[in-house]
């Protein structure tokens, strides 16, 4: 992956670079590698604010957020606002997918927080945006963790008219 990285570079385009730094950062969560992934996502936000290419930041800080969870010494509050920054970026894009994504992330801090009730308040009315895909990865983690708080989903009433 880096040496794909680095090849995108020499090409001196600068567009995807967030999403690459994205990439690489999620997987420092799966590689107990959090702190690295903290300065890959601190670079990625950093060429967003110089390419004003924003396509990317909600995903960004929600990343953010997963690492700071990930930490030896868990910084949840930060990982908390990095969520809630998430998704307001995501919502003022109209970015359902990102609005999942961090819904889902957000979600997960509060049930393991003990908080059932507003992950699934949270999580269930983004999910029941979705009226299509329901094998894509995303929306199978989402109604996963909506199976296991028990929750009954509820549909966001814009895709009861098929507005969205």
């Amino acid at each position: 992956m880096q040496r794909g990285f680095d090849d995108y570079r020499a090409t001196e385009a600068e567009a995807l670079s967030p999403y690459f730094l994205c990439l690489r950062a999620e997987l420092t969560v799966q590689t107990q590698q959090a702190a690295a992934g903290l300065n890959l996502v601190a670079a990625g936000l950093e060429k967003i604010d110089r390419t004003q290419t924003r396509w990317i930041e909600a995903e960004l800080y929600r990343v953010r957020g997963e690492l700071l969870r990930a930490l030896p010494k868990a910084d949840s509050p930060e990982a908390e606002a990095c969520f809630y920054q998430a998704l307001g970026v995501a919502d003022e894009q109209n970015a359902r997918l990102w609005q999942l994504r961090c819904a889902t992330s957000l979600a997960r801090m509060w049930n393991d927080e003990g908080r059932l009730s507003d992950a699934c308040d949270l999580l269930s009315p983004i999910y029941g945006w979705f009226t299509e895909g329901f094998d894509r990865p995303d929306l199978v983690e989402a109604k996963s963790l909506l199976d296991e708080f028990g929750g009954a989903i509820r549909r966001h009433p814009e895709a009861e008219t098929g507005s969205q």
